[in-house]
């Protein structure tokens, strides 16, 4: 599915339109509903409910929702949140937001949500998640922060993945390699991981977008020019010969070092990354983190020192992109071999 957001046809003043399209961003990527715009709403609502009706227009009734939509507790919490707002004016009820609500409140849940991310050219991504954060004995079914923020960082440095032949280290469901197959137009991107329900989901979603799969030959077409492919990798049995043969020239993961079980393999697998890369080529590695548990952090990167890596901290991007918690703290780390 490549969709892209559609141009609003009613006239609003330029705050009440720059409100619309950050309630769209926020409920489309499921952003916690705390953290709406709801305070700049209440001095909105006043003026005319055709504003309230533009919102919804935006959300619940957005084309987008309407095929992939957010969990059905996100859109019954986001819609009574919506009508209470209303209501408070005091204003006549507006039958489109009470038919909405009934249609969601008779409606059945299910384990498997979408969610859509803006991009600054006005298309999507869109991932199908799971609703729990842990599911199936893995926590690769939903998008994490390190994932956003890598992306916006990748875009604002679009011109280091350029042509690459990329490989992603634990990609889950796919957001941060979509990405970069969008807006910075790599060779190759390799996504790899180890759960199969992962990479069952990871397909799917690159279908979602639009993206067609190599299946052990090359794959371009006018509208894709990057040859894209999935590929299941243990961190703790892949060999040198297996890594060689994805003949990467750039390497990158996200949240991906949160237990430190995890952590020795991981390093291993860098550095064997860099021992097999081919000799006329210059392996770069990325790696984001959420520094959720500092202790735990700091043993990262110890691991790294110990299994002969050097990190170097790079500055944090300026693009605001995605709507997600930002007081989180998020360090890409530029990994190289220790000489």
């Amino acid at each position: 599915m490549d969709l892209q957001l559609p141009s609003s046809d009613q006239v609003m003043d330029p705050t009440q339109a720059t409100l619309c399209d950050t309630f769209q961003r926020d409920f489309l990527c499921c952003r916690r509903i705390g953290f709406l715009p709801w305070k700049e709403l209440d001095h909105q609502l006043s003026l005319q409910p055709s504003f309230v009706l533009s919102i919804l227009g935006k959300t619940i009734n957005h084309p987008v929702c309407q095929k992939c939509p957010p969990s059905l507790q996100y859109r019954r919490l986001f819609l009574s949140e919506l009508i209470k707002k209303h209501e408070r004016t005091g204003a006549e009820p507006l039958d489109d937001l009470y038919s909405a609500l009934a249609e969601i409140l008779n409606s059945e849940d299910t384990a498997v949500c979408y969610k859509s991310y803006c991009l600054p050219t006005g298309d999507l991504i869109t991932l199908s998640e799971n609703v729990a954060m842990i599911s199936g004995g893995t926590t690769g079914l939903v998008t994490w922060e390190a994932a956003l923020s890598l992306a916006e960082w990748a875009m604002e440095n679009n011109e280091l993945f350029n042509n690459r032949t990329i490989l992603e280290l634990g990609s889950g469901v796919g957001l941060t390699g979509l990405v970069i197959c969008k807006s910075c137009s790599p060779k190759k991107y390799t996504f790899s991981d180890c759960h199969q329900k992962v990479l069952q989901q990871l397909k799917e979603n690159i279908h979602l977008n639009g993206f067609l799969l190599s299946e052990g030959h090359s794959v371009t077409s006018e509208n894709q020019k990057t040859e894209l492919s999935v590929t299941e990798l243990d961190w703790e049995s892949v060999t040198e010969q297996q890594l060689l043969h994805l003949d990467a020239d750039l390497v990158i993961a996200s949240d991906v070092v949160y237990d430190p079980e995890l952590m020795t393999s991981f390093s291993r697998v860098l550095k064997k990354l860099f021992h097999c890369t081919k000799a006329e080529n210059k392996l770069d590695v990325y790696v984001a983190s959420t520094i959720r548990n500092p202790d735990t952090y700091r043993l990262f990167q110890t691991t790294l020192d110990d299994t002969g890596l050097s990190w170097q901290v790079l500055p944090h991007h300026q693009r605001n992109i995605f709507a997600y918690d930002k007081n989180c703290i998020v360090q890409i780390l530029k990994l190289t071999l220790k000489i």
